[in-house]
């Protein structure tokens, strides 16, 4: 499971390797308006409510940072993704199974559900590939490349190949 999620992650940093810091903070893409950066710092907050809980069992998916300078300068994006990186490198296989209390707001008011360790972990790594996905759009009307064929693509969707 990590190794899944370190690869998609790595990802995100390869593309902001290849980026401008101008093309990261850019939000003038209709209709979300969201730059590259707001979507990077996004994911990575997941993550960090998923460390931030996991002494306590307690996640709170609400209580994002929203770190300006991780979305606004990639190479904070880029520091904080290795940062993500290092903390899932320490995790044990053998505490996926460990039940976690996860709290999110889904629009009518928190709600609070027990959840495993790998559960809260496969949805915050699905999360990213949505985001990730939601990035491609904005760096295709930026004319920017992707950084390659799957990024943004869950493992599990069919690839359609363009009719030329």
């Amino acid at each position: 499971m990590i190794n899944a999620i370190e690869k998609n992650l790595n990802r995100g940093i390869k593309l902001l390797q290849c980026i401008s810091n101008e093309d990261y903070c850019n939000t003038s893409i209709a209709p979300y308006y969201s730059s590259i950066g707001t979507h990077m710092r996004h994911i990575l907050d997941v993550f960090d409510c998923i460390f931030e809980g996991l002494d306590k069992s307690d996640i709170n998916l609400v209580n994002r940072k929203r770190n300006e300078l991780s979305e606004n300068y990639k190479e904070h994006g880029i520091n904080y993704f290795n940062a993500t990186l290092d903390k899932l490198k320490s995790l044990k296989t053998e505490d996926f199974n460990k039940i976690v209390k996860v709290t999110d707001d889904l629009g009518l008011g928190l709600i609070t559900a027990n959840y495993t360790l790998g559960g809260i972990l496969i949805q915050a790594h699905s999360h990213a590939i949505h985001h990730f996905a939601s990035v491609g759009y904005v760096i295709s009307q930026l004319g920017i490349e992707l950084p390659d064929e799957d990024f943004g693509f869950n493992p599990t969707t069919p690839k359609i190949k363009p009719v030329n």
